[in-house]
């Protein structure tokens, strides 16, 4: 795949993110590439207050410098305050995975997620697809970064190309990694492995650039949405997405393109006055407040029901 292609298709697809409500001084300098900056800010306002988010985001910080004793050091300290399996598939720490300090990151944090919110029924198998999840998203930071230059200025930045290039390389082995877990634990449940790790083979198939491995599973990932034990919101991307990439108009408006001017829109629906029917049918929010969140895009057309 061309890494220019790449990434405009990373922009398009869009990623998890762990959103937050408030932004600070660190949080703009992070978003704008300035991650030393950011660390600094981050610092000041950590050492004024011991809030563990903030902490949480000078370690990701740190990270993403690869400064890892850093990294490590404000997680020890603030993951005692986090109970969600979260932080095992920041792509932020990306830098840190390979680190024989992350194991003991992986097993603390399994263990504080069970105390509080019961006991997964196949842990091992959740730790495993959250770092699946974890490397789909790996060097988003950077390719976001990229985004920004891209928007600005029409064409990718040097920098990007090595760093595209080694994205699809741990797309490819991640893709491997994960029919190696379906075959030894079985596709994965809500009920088994927590909502956030079941979803790890949808965002690997959802990335991958054969639309016939999107295919092949596409029956399994809607019997897993309709049966409450799948993400009912990936089901929808990837039926989209095989539509859209057959020249089909797609069903949910779950896919984008960029216009002449360089921003986004949803790419051609059929019968557009019943797409949030569609999307109630398989719980999703309607079309106007979804691509208004995600890409700031008015959708004006009036909805009917059948």
């Amino acid at each position: 795949m061309n890494v220019v292609y790449a990434l405009l298709l990373a922009m398009a697809i869009g990623n998890l993110s762990n959103a937050q409500t408030t932004t600070s001084k660190g949080d703009s300098l992070r978003k704008d590439g300035k991650l030393e900056a950011a660390i600094k800010a981050y610092t000041k306002d950590y050492q004024a207050a011991k809030e563990w988010k903030v902490g949480y985001n000078l370690a990701c910080a740190y990270a993403l410098t690869f400064q890892k004793d850093s990294a490590f050091h404000y997680l020890d300290i603030v993951l005692e305050h986090d109970t969600s399996l979260w932080p095992l598939a920041d792509a932020d720490l990306y830098a840190l995975i390979d680190d024989p300090r992350w194991s003991s990151i992986e097993n603390d944090q399994i263990q504080r997620y069970q105390e509080n919110h019961g006991v997964l029924k196949q842990p091992e198998y959740s730790k495993q697809l959250l770092q699946i999840i974890l490397k789909d998203q790996a060097l988003d930071y950077y390719i976001d970064q990229a985004k920004s230059h891209f928007m600005k200025e029409g064409s990718a930045p040097q920098w990007y190309y090595p760093i595209g290039a080694y994205k699809q390389e741990i797309v490819k082995e991640n893709y491997e990694g994960m029919l190696q877990l379906l075959d030894a634990y079985g596709w994965p449940k809500y009920t088994t492995v927590g909502e956030l790790a079941a979803d790890a083979p949808l965002l690997v198939i959802n990335h991958h650039e054969d639309d016939a491995v999107r295919k092949k599973y596409l029956e399994k990932i809607k019997q897993s949405c309709l049966d409450g034990e799948g993400s009912c919101m990936e089901y929808a991307k990837i039926h989209d997405r095989i539509l859209v990439n057959e020249n089909q108009p797609q069903l949910y408006g779950m896919q984008f393109r960029y216009t002449e001017t360089r921003t986004l829109e949803p790419f051609p629906i059929v019968a557009p006055e019943y797409v949030d029917q569609r999307r109630e049918a398989i719980g999703l929010e309607s079309l106007s407040v979804y691509l208004k969140r995600k890409i700031n895009y008015d959708w004006t057309i009036v909805q009917k029901k059948r």
